[in-house]
């Protein structure tokens, strides 16, 4: 005790080690927390670069340039904050390309429907028309972010891995030393119908707690690849992402809200009605909303007349009875939609949240229900052995 108290070099370097040790450990929860963030928000991020880029195409187009002139002069700047495939497309538009062809070599450039609205554009001529619905389309990001801070990131990363990698050991190396034990005392003892369960259903319980993480993972990576992920998996998936967008219901009426608002511009601006819904359905980038258009422009060619023929692109009748009611009113067809375009924007924020609130509570009660099980059914176990020597 005396020499460490008398060898003041040992005492300097044990502090040292010890404030090393503290500012190591303070860098790792900052690194980790900074991922969190940084994966948390990739929805903002992606939306941000694409909000910059349309201000930016507004304000050349209201300079009197032109689409390809502005987006090459916005990268004469080298900012890093618009990402690669931004100066790549300009690369494109100074060599010659023309937009619409520019947009579809980067289609990762924006979230899809983005992409496709802006190919619209293109193609009209007149990509001013279309920057309204591509900014309603950014909307989104915000109600994917707070989903994803309904702790079900949070859910995936930390409490998920703990609380099933605990349960997978208890089964694995505790139960079967409960199992032999309870074997050796309780002989002539028939144990409990849930502790029986519990024994003989080990590997069906480890593997039921598998899922669930496996189940939680996928969406992490699904909220995280965004378009990117689903563009590389597409040709794998197919239709599948497609009719997903169309069963969920905050994506239908996302999808909804899409395809009326380009609907609106397009006629607002004098296009031919078949032409116009096909160009709609193709800014929505779903695949089955463009079959469902070339359904809807079959019957316009027929002589049905616009409102009736949209039964086809929604299985509720309010989007033909709101054409119809605008078609009556005047004024613009954007103009008579915007209150419903907002109400659809508002309540595909509702339920994405009540459907991000209802998975994490499902995710921990169907946990908390199998490792109650294990936990009654050993306390079964030792209950019955414990009140066996008084019976006899």
């Amino acid at each position: 005790m005396g020499s460490f108290e008398n060898d003041p070099l040992q005492t300097i370097l044990i502090v040292v080690l010890f404030v090393l040790s503290l500012l190591i450990a303070l860098c790792t929860a900052l690194v980790f927390l900074y991922g969190i963030y940084f994966l948390l928000t990739l929805p903002m991020r992606r939306n941000e670069r694409a909000r910059i880029f349309l201000d930016l195409l507004e304000l050349g187009l209201k300079n009197g340039q032109s689409p390809e002139q502005a987006i090459v002069e916005a990268s004469s700047c080298r900012d890093a904050s618009l990402g690669v495939r931004f100066h790549w497309l300009a690369r494109d538009l100074q060599a010659g390309v023309p937009l619409e062809l520019g947009l579809v070599r980067v289609r990762r450039l924006f979230p899809a429907q983005v992409m496709a609205t802006l190919r619209v554009g293109a193609r009209l001529g007149d990509i001013s028309k279309v920057l309204p619905a591509c900014r309603l389309g950014l909307r989104d990001a915000v109600s994917k972010v707070r989903g994803a801070l309904n702790y079900l990131l949070l859910l995936g990363f930390i409490l998920i891995p703990a609380s099933i990698t605990i349960p997978i050991m208890f089964h694995v190396k505790v139960l079967p030393q409960f199992r032999a034990v309870f074997q050796g005392m309780a002989q002539g003892t028939e144990l409990p119908g849930l502790s029986r369960v519990v024994f003989e259903q080990n590997a069906l319980l480890t593997w039921v707690q598998v899922l669930v993480l496996l189940c939680t993972w996928v969406i992490i990576i699904g909220y995280l690849g965004g378009p990117r992920l689903r563009a590389w998996l597409a040709p794998a998936l197919g239709d599948l992402p497609d009719r997903l967008d169309l069963r969920l219901p905050w994506r239908r009426k996302r999808l909804q809200r899409d395809f009326s608002a380009m609907l609106a511009i397009l006629l607002d601006g004098g296009m031919p009605e078949s032409e116009a819904v096909a160009l709609a359905a193709g800014s929505t980038a779903n695949r089955l909303m463009v079959h469902r258009a070339e359904k809807l422009s079959a019957l316009l060619r027929q002589g049905d007349k616009l409102p009736e023929a949209l039964r086809v692109m929604d299985d509720s009748s309010e989007l033909r009875w709101r054409f119809s009611n605008a078609s009556q009113r005047g004024g613009g067809f954007l103009s008579a939609l915007s209150g419903w375009h907002q109400a659809l924007d508002d309540k595909a924020f509702q339920l994405e949240q009540a459907a991000a609130q209802l998975a994490t509570a499902g995710l921990v009660l169907c946990n908390g229900l199998i490792v109650g099980l294990v936990i009654a059914g050993v306390f079964a176990a030792l209950i019955r052995i414990l009140n066996s020597p008084a019976l006899w």
